[in-house]
């Protein structure tokens, strides 16, 4: 699909979205196709004004959604998920261009994204209260489960349809209401996400969007004493400044954040199965994936095995504009991540690794870097310390269990974790002993809306999907009735 075509469409969206209206404003910011360098649209730049308005509306709006039944409630969603599926291929264009996954991966994403909406607008209909033994006569005694208010969803560029329905789902079947802010890359896919809840059915001011002055947006969202809940994925650094904020009003946090996972490869696991395993995890949305392995730990006694054919299994993955046939690895977000993937990947052949495939910046130019297999890989590398988000597989070796759960273990994050191994009693010890929130035990996806999301130590707070998600969005009312 070509651009013009893109914009012509009814969800093409560029301004902000408040109590049911598009609106636009002076001043815009430009969104940019990574793959191409080419302007796909100027989006309306939110500030304070724009914010504290969506903040209001959705405030304004919150006690009718409230007071809807959980069926009328699923039922809106349910319509939803059903539009969001009638529009897969277009949400998957908007994306791949906006964003540069391949756009069969961005279908996939569509896909998942709609599942969250489906299972919340079930989920929705089991918010279950408690009747609590009195202690006295003639008393009552119940626990009610009640929305927590209005919402505001912070979410990022990778995954911008998915990280959104992750948090709407659950927020709109307990009964709140919300403001999202999607990230500056990526607002397209989020605001045709919007369109969509509006022709669901979604009444005005239950759902409204703002994206541009990310620093005024956050200022007003913190300091708003209606916006009870903010529900954020993202890096570390931010998800800690948002928690430090939060405490001024006591808003409820949840917190998706930063990850360093380890793939753990041992000498008794299955080496194709792992190879396999490694392509999908680490090279999907060119390893800007959050729960993507960041460092591969392998067993001396199959190390040159699994390097000698990671490295086969990379140098077929082809690399391109995610539009194209046959492409499987898009581009970087943007030139910022281009350096800091080339950053790690100097600085590793500087402390002994090698680039056994890849390792620098692809022919293609624009934002695009080569899949990459560096071995002999150790800890003093930036590689090992922090999160690379690019499309780099570093290999480390290791001798015994118990030194490799150290070395997994020693790092602040604890998102996911992954090994692979044939040996029922090593199994369970090890998935005992990683702290992770999430393990993948050979298994290279940890990502469904009917599982516990989150992690562990300094990867975030709270869990989303599974029907603890919804618990997220809620409060309990205890009511203590006498004089019966």
């Amino acid at each position: 699909m070509s651009g013009n075509h893109l914009q012509d469409h009814e969800l093409f969206k560029t301004g902000y979205f408040v109590a049911g209206k598009w609106q636009q404003g002076a001043a815009t910011f430009e969104v940019v196709n990574p793959a191409t360098g080419e302007s796909i649209a100027r989006v309306a730049k939110a500030g304070k004004k724009e914010t504290q308005a969506a903040i209001d509306a959705a405030h304004a709006a919150f006690p009718a959604w409230k007071r809807k039944t959980a069926k009328e409630r699923s039922e809106i969603l349910y319509r939803w998920y059903e539009l969001i599926l009638e529009n897969k291929r277009y949400l998957a264009e908007l994306m791949t261009a906006e964003q540069g996954k391949p756009v069969q991966e961005a279908e996939g994403e569509v896909v998942y994204a709609a599942n969250f909406i489906q299972w919340f607008a079930e989920q929705g209909k089991r918010v279950n209260g408690e009747i609590i033994p009195p202690a006295k006569p003639g008393s009552k005694i119940y626990a009610t489960r009640e929305p927590v208010g209005v919402v505001v969803a912070i979410t990022p560029w990778n995954f911008p349809l998915a990280m959104l329905t992750r948090k709407l789902g659950p927020a709109l079947a307990a009964g709140c209401t919300g403001v999202i802010k999607p990230a500056n890359n990526t607002p397209l896919s989020a605001f045709a996400l919007l369109a969509l809840a509006q022709q669901a059915g979604v009444p005005d001011g239950v759902l409204n969007g703002v994206a541009g002055d990310t620093q005024a947006i956050s200022d007003t969202v913190m300091a708003s004493d209606k916006v009870r809940k903010i529900s954020f994925t993202g890096s570390t650094a931010v998800g800690k400044t948002l928690v430090r904020n939060a405490a001024d009003t006591m808003k409820k946090v949840s917190m998706e954040l930063g990850g360093n996972a380890p793939y753990i490869v041992f000498d008794d696991a299955d080496i194709q199965a792992a190879v396999k395993g490694a392509i999908a995890n680490r090279f999907r949305n060119a390893g800007q994936v959050c729960v993507s392995a960041n460092r591969f730990y392998i067993q001396d006694g199959v190390y040159d095995e699994f390097v000698s054919l990671l490295a086969e299994e990379v140098k077929k993955l082809k690399v391109g504009n995610g539009m194209d046939d046959g492409v499987v690895l898009g581009p970087l977000i943007d030139e910022a991540a281009v350096e800091k993937v080339e950053k790690h990947v100097n600085d590793a052949v500087e402390k002994g690794g090698k680039a056994l495939v890849g390792g620098k910046r692809h022919k293609l130019g624009h934002s695009f870097f080569e899949p990459t297999v560096i071995v002999d890989a150790n800890e003093a590398m930036l590689l090992a310390q922090e999160e690379t988000f690019g499309p780099v597989a570093p290999c480390f070796r290791f001798k015994t269990e118990e030194e490799v759960i150290q070395r997994a273990n020693n790092t602040p994050f604890g998102l996911a974790a992954y090994f692979y191994s044939q040996n029922l009693q090593r199994v369970f010890r090890v998935a005992e002993a990683l702290e992770s929130g999430m393990i993948g035990i050979n298994e290279c996806a940890v990502s469904t809306e009917l599982a516990p999301f989150g992690g562990v130590k300094e990867s975030g707070l709270g869990r989303e999907g599974s029907v603890l998600g919804l618990d997220e969005f809620l409060e309990v009312k205890t009511w203590h009735v006498g004089g019966l």
